[in-house]
């Protein structure tokens, strides 16, 4: 057996992702079971909506951002980039990719058919009903940033589930920074 000096920083923030990531479904899952999905839906995005705040304070610490707003939108390329990699763990990150196609746009884009959620609410048989709490987690994080931005596609059921693939846009409204 290894001792945990030899456990590498990659798997232990996998491990604690997984975790995450499992407790979050099992969560749902019974409360889907026990209360019905309507119900599993709508508590599962007031739980982000409190969540994110606190996450989103932890995580700038732990980035070392150290001003109180986001100044930028390369500040926000940067910062939610390294927020994703940090929190999510490597076999989902790797599935989910971000890009900065032009100023003031974030395109997000799942593998196809690889979201976790989405493979998740499949496998308990929930799909048709799941309204989708990840991309719900990244709005909450960017309001709980202090960024005006709008999303495009606006998810409400799984995009995956109703258009065969998982791809949008974050709008960004940040001023152009004079050279």
């Amino acid at each position: 057996m290894r001792s945990l000096d030899e456990i590498t920083a990659e798997e232990v923030r996998d491990l604690l992702g997984k975790g995450w990531l499992t407790h979050d479904g099992a969560w749902f899952f019974n409360t889907a079971n026990e209360f019905g999905i309507e119900v599993a839906n709508r508590l599962n995005k007031a739980a982000i909506k409190t969540m994110a705040p606190m996450e989103m304070h932890r995580t700038k610490k732990v980035l070392g951002l150290d001003h109180p707003e986001i100044e930028s939108f390369d500040e926000m390329v940067e910062f939610t980039s390294k927020a994703l990699h940090l929190i999510m763990p490597a076999s989902v990150s790797s599935r989910f990719h971000l890009t900065a196609p032009e100023f003031n746009v974030i395109r997000w884009d799942w593998d196809k058919g690889q979201c976790f959620a989405y493979k998740g609410m499949m496998q308990i048989g929930l799909l048709d009903d799941y309204e989708c709490g990840v991309l719900y987690r990244l709005e909450c994080w960017l309001e709980a940033l202090g960024v005006t931005f709008e999303i495009e596609p606006r998810p409400a059921a799984c995009i995956m589930h109703t258009t065969g693939e998982c791809t949008g846009e974050f709008r960004f409204f940040f001023e152009a920074l004079a050279k």
